[in-house]
């Protein structure tokens, strides 16, 4: 019965690194296509100075690249001005504002996931949101 178990752990370790292996052997995205994918639905808008934070229902930093904002179906793009070759997928974002929004004129601190030891910051440039296309119905 121990042994049977043993083998069932080794045989469960042994699947997980197969999976690990196989997760790694696909090539990963650049910065830039991992943006395009996540944008290829959308189309862009007039760029604008600020968002308003607390309604950001998530964000995602792009390797070396942007990050983005949702706010309802919207995403905000913001391509920082400076330090975005510092953008890393695993960090917090840390923001410290005098009003609800974040503007372009903002800095937002780059801390490490794993450590939360200060790592850079980053800053902002105008957002620019990207909006999927209104479908017209054809008259019937």
């Amino acid at each position: 019965m121990i042994r049977n178990y043993h083998m069932l752990t080794l045989g469960c370790v042994v699947a997980i690194l197969a999976g690990a292996v196989v997760a790694d052997a696909r090539p990963r995205l650049t910065g830039e296509q991992e943006l395009a994918e996540m944008l290829k639905d959308r189309v862009p808008g007039k760029p604008v100075d600020c968002i308003d934070l607390p309604m950001v229902s998530s964000s995602t930093v792009i390797d070396k690249t942007a990050i983005v904002y949702q706010l309802g179906s919207t995403y905000y793009v913001q391509r920082p001005v400076d330090g975005a070759d510092q953008l890393d997928r695993d960090d917090i974002l840390v923001t410290r504002l005098t009003t609800s929004d974040l503007c372009s004129i903002d800095t937002v601190q780059l801390h490490d996931r794993a450590s939360g030891i200060w790592r850079g910051f980053v800053s902002l440039d105008k957002f620019v949101p990207y909006t999927r296309p209104r479908t017209v119905n054809p008259a019937k």
